[in-house]
């Protein structure tokens, strides 16, 4: 049955590119029926497991966007902080900001403490 679930999903990704999502879910759901893949189950229950779907992939698709942007922020951040150390005449703590994570983190949590860093 897992194996069949991943059938489905994988169909639902590769109709998606094509597809607006509805449609590729309800493609997807279509061509598993005629092909046995979770036939029982998504015909009994179309309309919901058509409703998970859309909701997990647009979850899927938004969690995927958040960790870029958190991502990005977190780069920004950590060069904001070489370039406060850099401007205060320490290349030192640079030096050991890039060899240690431990004190990377320690500093970035000071520096940005109330930002909602992502470091």
């Amino acid at each position: 049955m897992l194996k069949e679930y991943a059938q489905y999903v994988a169909q639902v990704r590769a109709y998606a590119e094509k597809m607006p999502l509805q449609e590729a879910v309800e493609t997807a759901v279509d061509n598993c029926i005629r092909s046995g893949i979770l036939s029982a189950f998504l015909t009994k229950n179309r309309a919901e497991a058509i409703a998970v779907s859309i909701f997990e992939y647009d979850e899927e698709k938004h969690l995927k966007s958040e960790r870029k942007e958190w991502h990005e922020k977190g780069i920004d951040n950590l060069a904001r902080l070489l370039k406060s150390l850099m401007d205060a005449g320490k290349p030192e703590e640079v030096e050991r900001i890039l060899s240690d994570s431990d004190y990377r983190m320690k500093l970035i949590n000071e520096y940005f403490r109330g930002e909602n860093s992502p470091l």
